[in-house]
């Protein structure tokens, strides 16, 4: 449309079909029949609209209403961020709620509208957290990911030339996290000792096992997982310990907690919640993207990345700063390139606050109040409309330069646009410029240690060779 010309309204196409039978078939091609992709675009496609009317898993009996409007393309989807406009009570999940058994009985933040009184203490809380650890970060990070690719190195040479990146990651993150954030080690702790990574993911599972797929016959999966939720009863005990290492790893942050008139007991299951959940949860899957991205683009991207990351590394001394990650353009830009095509969180959800317009490219449409507006994430970074004929495809350098970073308000990934950040007054993710972060160093450790690197990517990620870089620039006294 031109700028200027109004927008024909239309009202929302698209059908709930028939109650509980449609549910229940639709959620069946969501995750056996047709996938998450196909699902959603299908049903663009078959209403000619990218708003549209349609059930989202995990319906009956998990979900009391799987009835929802979906926003699938880049225009109408930052609705979804306007806390003003949408309510984010209850919905972090989506139509269903796990049972706050599973969080010590309390409601954390995720699960909290800015306008609960509790929200804004939180997210004070976890933002303080952040810029008091800030100087951790970077040698935290070098010293349990160096420690990963020595034993990539190792696995390379004694494992038939081949190093499952996923579950190093999935055992390193959770150190990284923990000390990062707090100063311990988890595997230090006597409550978790090294079975940490393993009580994380049961209990992650035990959250979102009704938006996971394990890859088990549909006619197992479907009841197990997708019907009914999973017992917390079965995963207390790993609940607890995991409990007892934030009660003793965050005395400081706990300390702080007071301060803001939270109670030690709910700020201690609302760190769980944040590191665990959302950090640990991220960069499980995050990583992996990375560098499953990097390695299918092959050597003439790897080369790019080297020499600006060397070359920046060296300007400073031969040591990894801030600073010199800031001058890192390339590095950066894959990351957020990462973030576009694969984001950790696919799914957003907010109810309208009152009755309102949502525009799409081609149509405004009415919305009433109380109904549950839904955004399938890769619809609306993947958005052609957008980002043109390469939308689908991994572009490393699409944000270099001035034309580039303008495209960046597009990128969704955090709950919110990539040019905003994250407050006490909205639902962004408080930890959004720290992932950015955290992403770019695991290139810099990748293309200090290698020229190029190869890897497989199915449900896993395993790196399949490496080679070593001539020289090097790192300051090892440093």
């Amino acid at each position: 449309m031109e700028l200027g010309v109004p927008l024909p309204r239309r009202p929302v196409p698209g059908s709930y079909g028939v109650p509980f039978i449609s549910a229940v078939s639709d959620r069946l091609d969501f995750y056996y029949l047709q996938g998450q992709d196909k699902y959603f675009e299908s049903r663009a496609e078959r209403y000619g609209s990218t708003v549209v009317r349609i059930n989202v898993p995990p319906g009956p009996f998990m979900a009391r209403d799987p009835r929802v409007v979906a926003l699938l393309d880049s225009k109408s989807f930052p609705v979804l961020f306007d806390v003003a406009k949408v309510e984010k009570r209850d919905v972090f999940t989506g139509t269903f709620m796990p049972s706050t058994s599973l969080t010590g009985g309390y409601r954390v933040c995720a699960y909290l509208d800015p306008s609960e009184p509790n929200h804004a203490k939180i997210k004070q809380l976890l933002l303080s957290l952040l810029v008091s650890r800030k100087d951790a970060f970077v040698p935290v990070f070098r010293s349990n990911f160096g420690a990963l690719l020595d034993t990539v190195e190792s696995q390379l040479a004694s494992s038939g030339g081949k190093s499952d990146f996923t579950a190093l990651n999935d055992a390193t993150s959770f150190e990284f996290i923990g000390e990062a954030y707090f100063g311990v080690r988890p595997s230090a702790s006597s409550s978790l000792g090294t079975g940490g990574p393993t009580k994380a993911a049961l209990w992650l599972l035990w959250q979102l096992a009704p938006l996971t797929t394990l890859g088990l016959p549909m006619i197992i999966e479907d009841p197990l997982l997708h019907t009914l939720p999973l017992p917390p009863f079965l995963i207390s005990s790993d609940y607890k310990a995991l409990y007892a290492y934030f009660a003793a790893a965050a005395s400081q942050a706990l300390d702080a907690a007071e301060g803001l008139g939270l109670s030690r007991e709910e700020a201690c299951h609302n760190l769980l919640f944040a590191t665990v959940f959302n950090s640990y949860g991220g960069f499980k899957l995050l990583l992996p993207q990375i560098l499953s991205r990097v390695a299918q683009a092959g050597e003439k991207l790897h080369e790019r990345l080297a020499a600006e990351i060397r070359s920046a590394v060296a300007d400073a001394g031969g040591n990894v700063t801030l600073a010199a990650l800031e001058k890192m353009e390339l590095t950066r830009s894959v990351v957020w390139e990462a973030l576009r095509l694969d984001p950790p969180v696919r799914f957003q959800y907010g109810r309208a606050k009152a009755d309102l317009e949502i525009e799409s490219h081609d149509a405004s449409f009415a919305i009433k109040k109380g109904e549950m507006l839904f955004g399938y994430q890769p619809c609306a970074t993947r958005d052609p409309r957008v980002f043109g004929p390469t939308a689908r495809e991994f572009v490393g350098d699409r944000f270099v330069g001035e034309e580039g970073r303008k495209l960046l308000q597009y990128v969704y990934w955090s709950n919110g646009r990539e040019t905003e950040n994250p407050s006490v007054d909205n639902k962004q993710c408080p930890g959004k410029n720290l992932v950015v972060l955290v992403g770019r160093l695991l290139l810099v450790e990748l293309f200090l240690r290698y020229d190029t690197f190869t890897a497989e990517a199915g449900k896993k990620v395993v790196i399949t060779g490496v080679t070593k870089a001539s020289t090097s620039v790192v300051n090892r006294t440093a």
